[in-house]
């Protein structure tokens, strides 16, 4: 009999399933699958242990088993993100004795586990949603209404994560936007509680909450059906009614059909890769390193800072999908040694190649590059997107199948803000995404303008407009931890299909899959 966990990041195993117990056999196939829902933005570290069940309980029923009664034949770890990666979703598995006696001892190998994985047909569909809102109330009354919708799903840490967003509509109480597109992997089911939140966008970043609704799928397709609104509300003031405000305004789901599309795990199988890279922010706010006032201070207890954590953890999640895992990584704002100030250098320290090997190399040529640099200014964000959109364009006409995702983290608000935009529209044609981290306790409203999510789509100084959102921005403060980093790639996979959607790009799968 197999039994799968799922390990939490402080090492707690979760019991998810049990198989059959197949008899008699030192090459057992289990028949029985578990079915779990794939989230690209968590490392799902699954845990399998094999038991040899005696045959006095094999009429007892699997949940029934005590597994301290049965006898350990070994056990196997991975994350789910290496079997998806896989071309033909299948990954082959030492499996280890481990002695409890002595845990100086080294495991020894006793077997092979083969693990497939295959995406449940409902995964692959894709809902197309047409929203409208009637009767929008103005907080002003002398203000114009320039209404946009945020849809968020909710999570295990009890908060919500925005999955898509609409366009602004200006200057409209009655708004239709363009249709959205939500499938299965963003929200987790056709029952998954959502949130739809209508705010008044302001370009100051500070957008109103108009009203909000809490609805899943299924309820918003009987909204569909029936052709009925249903009334935003408001959270009440402190020290008022407990109730929520039901408001005049209304939402109408003027449209609501199901199809299914290639997916994003189709363009993994089909050898699709997703590259990571880095840009460090040395400027002279970030307070001198050697102080431990400093936002670059490291610390000798060996406990992270705001810019190794972020590295850490975004990382993690994205070195599984990069085969050789040698990510670029850049520092900008600072004087590298007899140098002007540069807004582009190689965090490693050469003049000739800007990769380093794994998450552990960018540490380490983070933490080499704050002996070798002088800190300085200002904060210009346009060279080092640039030099990432070279890459993605230099891969892009090479054929390669690669998608690429671009961490910022930064102290300061951007100071080339212009720049920035200008690069950010011309890369929206390529293959890549942006995540910015805002680090410290600077005011980063500003930054925000660059997150299209959360208004207008950029546009650059020759009036052209980006053809998709590719900026992510979080402030480092609001969120921590596993929080920060599903925030800041909840929406890569999407970002990622627009991409590949837009320019009739095909997963091009290679093999056939197995059966479980």
């Amino acid at each position: 009999m197999l039994v799968v966990y799922t390990k939490g990041k402080d090492g707690t195993l979760e019991e998810l399933h049990r198989t059959e117990v197949v008899q008699n056999s030192l090459n057992p196939k289990w028949i029985h699958k578990l079915n779990i829902t794939y989230q690209f933005e968590v490392v799902q570290t699954l845990v399998f242990f094999v038991y040899d069940v005696d045959t006095q309980y094999q009429n007892l029923g699997v949940k029934m088993l005590k597994l301290d009664e049965q006898q350990y034949l070994g056990e196997a770890t991975c994350v789910l993100s290496e079997i998806v990666t896989q071309s033909d979703r299948s990954l082959i598995l030492d499996l280890v004795y481990r002695e409890e006696s002595t845990s100086s001892s080294l495991p020894r190998l006793c077997g092979k586990l083969t693990v497939h994985a295959e995406e449940c047909v409902s995964s692959k569909t894709t809902m197309e949603i047409i929203l409208r809102c009637s009767d929008l109330e103005h907080k002003d009354l002398f203000s114009r209404i320039d209404p946009f919708l945020v849809i968020s799903k909710f999570v295990e840490s009890k908060g919500s994560i925005p999955v898509c967003k609409t366009e602004v509509i200006k200057n409209d109480s009655n708004p239709t936007w363009k249709p959205i597109f939500l499938n299965m992997q963003q929200v987790g089911s056709k029952d998954s509680p959502l949130i739809i939140e209508c705010f008044n966008f302001n370009s100051n970043g500070k957008h109103e909450l108009i009203g909000k609704v809490r609805k899943t799928l299924v309820e918003l397709e009987k909204l569909s059906f029936s052709g009925e609104g249903d009334s935003l509300f408001l959270l009440p003031s402190a020290g008022h009614d407990y109730h929520n405000k039901a408001l005049k305004s209304q939402l109408f789901v003027d449209k609501f059909s199901e199809s299914v599309q290639q997916t994003f795990l189709d363009y993994l199988a089909g050898g699709y890769e997703m590259n990571f890279m880095v840009a460090v922010d040395f400027t002279a706010s970030n307070g001198n390193p050697r102080l431990r006032d400093s936002l670059h201070f490291i610390d000798p207890s060996g406990r992270p800072n705001s810019y190794q954590q972020a590295i850490i953890e975004v990382g993690e999640v994205l070195q599984f999908y990069d085969s050789d895992k040698r990510f670029p990584a850049w520092g900008f704002g600072a004087r590298p040694i007899d140098g002007p100030v540069s807004h582009c250098f190689n965090l490693n320290g050469s003049s000739h190649y800007c990769e380093v090997e794994g998450t552990q190399g960018i540490l380490m040529a983070y933490t080499s590059a704050l002996h070798n640099v002088s800190l300085a200014g200002p904060t210009l964000f346009g060279p080092v997107i640039n030099n990432a959109a070279l890459i993605a364009s230099q891969s892009l006409a090479n054929g390669a199948r690669k998608y690429f995702v671009l961490l910022i983290i930064t102290d300061g608000v951007v100071t080339d803000l212009q720049e920035t935009k200008d690069a950010l529209v011309k890369a929206s044609d390529l293959p890549l995404s942006i995540l910015i981290v805002g680090v410290g306790g600077a005011d980063f409203k500003e930054m925000e303008v660059l997150d299209a999510d959360k208004g207008e789509r950029l546009e650059s100084s020759t009036e052209r407009v980006a053809s998709r959102d590719i900026v992510q921005f979080v402030p480092f403060r609001d969120v921590q931890g596993v929080s920060m980093v599903q925030a800041l790639l909840a929406e890569i996979p999407h970002q990622f299909l627009t991409y590949v959607r837009s320019r009739d790009v095909q997963p091009n799968s290679r093999s056939s899959y197995q059966t479980a």
